[in-house]
C-alpha cells in the first residue's frame, strides 16, 4: 500500500488484541449501505506478520473498503480534548508558570462592568474544575500576555501536580 498514513471511515470500527504474544485482528464492519465485513486476522511474532502488516492486508484485501487520508488534528481540536483541570492544578501551575493567582483576579476586576464581569468572577472563585477551551481562559490568559501555545504548556504541565 503506497500510502500508510490512512485512517478507516469513521462509520467504521477496527478491534485489535493480543492475547499470549499472539495479535488478532477481528474486523467487523457494516458499512452504511448495509454491506458487512467480516474478517480476522491472527499473528505471532514469530511469523513475522504483525499487528500493522495484518491492516494492511486486510486493506488490500478488501480494496472496496473507503478510507480517508489521516488528517493531523488541529490546534482546536487538540485544545478541547485536553482534560480538565481542578481549581487546585490550575492556580498551583500559574504559580509554577510566575504567576501568582491574584494576577488573574485583578484582570477580572479590570473588566468592564456588567454580566460578563460577575460570570468570570464566579467562574474564577467557585469553579472546581477549569476547561481548556473555556473563553476566560483565553481572556486571562492574552491579557497576562500569554498566546494560546504558551497556556497550553502551562496547562500540561499544571496536569501532574
Amino acid at each position: 500500500m503506497a500510502n500508510e498514513n490512512l485512517a478507516l471511515n469513521e462509520v467504521y470500527s477496527i478491534e485489535a488484541t493480543s492475547e499470549a504474544d499472539t495479535f488478532v485482528l477481528s474486523v467487523n464492519l457494516t458499512d452504511i449501505h448495509g454491506d458487512t465485513y467480516d474478517c480476522e486476522y491472527v499473528s505471532r511474532p514469530d511469523d513475522g506478520f504483525g499487528l500493522n502488516p495484518a491492516i494492511r492486508q486486510w486493506l488490500t484485501d478488501n480494496p472496496e473498503f473507503p478510507i480517508v487520508p489521516y488528517a493531523a488534528p488541529t490546534d482546536e481540536e487538540i485544545r478541547a480534548s485536553m482534560p480538565s483541570l481542578t481549581a487546585r492544578q490550575l492556580r498551583l501551575g500559574l504559580v509554577s508558570g510566575g504567576f501568582i493567582p491574584a494576577q488573574v483576579s485583578a484582570v477580572i476586576e479590570g473588566m468592564q462592568e456588567g454580566a460578563e464581569k460577575e460570570a468570570a468572577r464566579i467562574e474564577w472563585e467557585y469553579a472546581t474544575t477549569f476547561n481548556r477551551m473555556h473563553p476566560l481562559i483565553a481572556s486571562v490568559g492574552g491579557a497576562l500576555g500569554l498566546t494560546d501555545e504558551q497556556i497550553d504548556v502551562l496547562w500540561t504541565a499544571a496536569l501532574g501536580l
